[in-house]
C-alpha cells in the first residue's frame, strides 16, 4: 500500500498565469473541447514540445475513455491525499505525451471546497514548470473550477461550433470570464466548420458580440474543418495524427499548435 501524500490545504489566490499552460475551455459540451485538447497536446509533442495534458473536467472526465486508458491512478488518488499530481502522470507513449487522467463520473468533484481547488491549482502550477506546454482540458461552462483552472493559463482558448448554442454559451464564457480576469488572454477556435468560409462567418458572429458588448476582440487562432476521419478515430480511441495524421482536420489542429507555439515564443 502507498504511503497517503497530503494535499495541502489552504486559501490563496490563484498562482500567476504561466505561458506554458494552455486552457481548453467552451461553454458547452459537445463542440469536440476534450478531443481537440487531445489532439493539440498531440500536435504540440509532435512538434517538439514536452507536453502534459490535465483532464481538468472534474466530475465528468473522459480524455481516458477518448484514448482507451486504464490509468493506474487518477486525479481522485490526488484529491483524496493518496498520491500527487506529478505521481499520476502517466506517459502516453503513443502521442509522445504525459496524461493526468480525471476521475470520470464522480460529480462531487465539481463541488471541490475552494481551499481544496486552491492547493490543486498551486500543484498543477508547479508540475506545469515541468513542461513546455501544458493543455488543461476544462469543464464545460462557467462553473467555479473551470473558471479557477482557467485562470492559471497564460491563454485559454474557446472551442466553439455554428451551433446557435455553442456560439451563445461561448459568448457567456468569455464575458464572464474577460469580467472576473480583465486583460485575460483568449482566443477562439472554430470546431467542425464545413468550410474555412463557413468557420470564418462563425467566428465573426461570435467577434460582433464581444466587439458590441463587451469591447474585446478576442482573435481566432485557428479553424478545424469538419472530418469524418475524426468520429472514427474516436470510435477506434486511438488519436487522429496517429490514425489519420494527413486528413484536414489533423493539418488545421497542428496549425493551432504551431501559432501557439510562435506566440509563447
Amino acid at each position: 500500500m502507498s504511503t497517503p501524500v497530503e494535499l495541502t490545504v489552504h486559501s490563496s489566490p490563484a498562482p500567476a498565469p504561466s505561458r506554458r499552460v494552455i486552457a481548453v475551455a467552451s461553454g458547452k459540451g459537445g463542440v469536440g473541447k476534450t478531443w481537440f485538447s487531445i489532439t493539440v497536446a498531440h500536435a504540440l509533442a509532435r512538434a517538439g514540445q514536452r507536453t502534459l495534458l490535465f483532464d481538468g473536467d472534474l466530475g465528468l472526465a473522459n480524455v481516458d475513455i477518448q484514448l482507451g486508458l486504464t490509468p493506474a491512478r487518477d486525479l481522485g488518488a490526488v484529491l483524496a491525499g493518496q498520491a500527487t499530481l506529478g505521481q499520476v502522470a502517466a506517459p502516453f507513449a503513443d502521442g509522445g505525451f504525459d496524461i493526468i487522467a480525471g476521475r470520470s463520473g464522480s460529480g462531487g468533484l465539481a463541488n471541490l471546497p475552494q481551499q481544496r481547488l486552491s492547493a490543486l491549482g498551486e500543484e498543477l502550477a508547479t508540475l506545469a514548470r515541468r513542461y513546455d506546454r501544458t493543455i488543461i482540458d476544462l469543464g464545460a461552462g462557467v462553473e467555479r473550477p473551470v473558471r479557477y483552472l482557467a485562470s492559471i493559463a497564460g491563454t485559454t482558448v474557446v472551442v466553439t461550433t455554428d451551433e446557435p448554442t455553442a456560439l451563445t454559451d461561448a459568448y457567456a464564457f468569455i464575458k464572464v470570464t474577460a469580467q472576473e480576469t480583465p486583460g485575460v488572454n483568449l482566443g477562439v477556435v472554430v470546431n467542425m466548420a464545413a468550410t474555412r468560409r463557413d468557420g470564418e462567418r462563425t467566428y465573426g458572429t461570435l467577434l460582433k458580440a464581444c466587439k458590441g458588448f463587451l469591447k474585446i476582440e478576442p482573435p481566432l487562432l485557428g479553424i478545424v474543418r469538419r472530418d469524418p476521419k475524426v468520429r472514427e478515430a474516436i470510435r477506434h480511441q486511438t488519436p487522429l495524427l496517429t490514425r489519420y495524421p494527413n486528413t484536414e482536420a489533423a493539418q488545421d489542429v497542428e496549425a493551432v499548435a504551431k501559432r501557439l507555439i510562435d506566440e509563447a515564443s
